[in-house]
């Protein structure tokens, strides 16, 4: 599989992320387990509106990796969310066993995933 040109995209085209039940409990699991400083600077940190509340300005990174959703997991691959840089790689329809309950930083935002 062809290598995505990540580096220095500072998550602009990590978006719109639509989430299943089951990434909803894991992705709050993975926050409410963050050391609270992490979270407080991941949290505060200024975005695009619709770009992933997630996303690590600061290091470039996603900030929930481990826990990523199968959007993100599939991110460049499929015409939901492709690549800006690479768009021909977005081929593929996504396939979700789960029906998705809604959209991060749309439907869900930080205070969803603290309380």
């Amino acid at each position: 599989m062809e290598q995505l040109p990540c580096a220095g995209c500072r998550g602009l085209c990590c978006g719109p992320v639509a989430i299943t039940e089951q990434e909803f409990r894991r992705i709050k699991k993975k926050i409410k387990s963050m050391p609270r400083k992490t979270r407080d600077e991941l949290q505060n940190q200024m975005r695009f509106h619709g770009t992933c509340i997630f996303y690590d300005l600061d290091h470039d990174r996603c900030g929930i990796y481990s826990v990523r959703p199968k959007a993100c997991n599939m991110f460049g691959y499929y015409k939901g969310m492709a690549c800006f840089r690479k768009p021909e790689l977005a081929t593929k329809v996504p396939v979700f066993n789960e029906k998705t309950i809604g959209i991060l930083s749309i439907d869900f935002t930080w205070s969803d995933f603290i309380k």
